[in-house]
């Protein structure tokens, strides 16, 4: 069959997002390799030759940690699909794929699509054939400016609602129509942010509008999660590093104890 002859695609982090990569993966065709804390790494690499993709799964934090230990045959075959992602987390590696991810998988139940996850680099076309396998839309985008601006939106969109949600809870439907001069507050500063560590400008009114199309998707979507304290002191952090005064997170901070 023409299927056993499709190159192999590691996955690394087999989590609730590892899992949906793997069966999407596994739909098309291809022979999946789960790699785990125990598993020697090298040895696998020798094992099955060269990938077609390498999946990082793995969390924000353990994302560096895991890029340094990759074999070097390894690293032109990566899919990054982290939140909080930026060009700079990848810049050192050749021509990456990179998901920004707009659908949700909880335990025990299937992946909720909120918008179709934009998708750029060398394995797009692949990474949209395996998602889409599972009715999981992707769209490729040409260009890396173009991927740059979607990263943008979906850190705009998880640091807004999970900071902003650690004084308003509720749900990003409700914080847009009930919150909006929070929200804004708390996204600009978040932009800010972004602008710092990307050097780049971008078009604010552009990206809240993206924002609010993905607050559309599933407005009944927690505006705070367990990782929003996390991310606040992570964006406090950075803010600091960067001379930036955030006025919104620093409030907030205050208020909720969580500075």
């Amino acid at each position: 069959m023409e299927t056993m002859n499709k190159a192999p695609v590691v996955i690394i982090g087999i989590g609730e997002m590892g899992g949906v990569f793997a069966r999407g993966y596994l739909r098309t065709g291809h022979p999946v390799y789960p790699v785990t804390r125990t598993t020697d790494i090298e040895q696998l690499a020798q094992t099955i030759g060269e990938p077609e993709v390498v999946v990082i799964a793995v969390g924000e934090a353990d994302l560096q940690p895991t890029l340094e230990t990759l074999p070097e045959s390894w690293k032109k075959k990566l899919l990054l699909l982290q939140n909080e992602l930026l060009p700079g987390d990848y810049a050192n590696f050749p021509e990456p794929t990179v998901i920004s991810v707009w659908f949700e998988k909880k335990p025990g139940q299937d992946a909720k699509v909120i918008i179709p996850s934009p998708a750029h680099g060398p394995r797009a076309a692949t990474v949209e054939e395996a998602l889409g396998s599972i009715d999981i839309p992707v769209r490729v985008l040409e260009s890396a400016g173009a991927m740059e601006f979607e990263l943008v939106v979906k850190n705009l969109y998880i640091l807004t609602t999970n900071i902003a949600g650690l004084k308003t809870g509720g749900t990003v439907g409700e914080l847009w129509a009930i919150h909006e001069d929070l929200a804004r507050a708390v996204g600009n500063d978040v932009i800010d942010i972004q602008e710092a560590l990307t050097g780049n400008i971008y078009d604010r009114e552009a990206l809240f509008a993206a924002m609010v199309t993905a607050f559309e998707g599933d407005p009944e979507h927690k505006c705070m999660g367990r990782s929003a304290p996390a991310r606040l002191k992570r964006a406090l952090a950075h803010a600091e590093t960067l001379a930036l005064s955030v006025p919104a997170l620093k409030k907030i901070a205050q208020e909720t104890d969580n500075g």
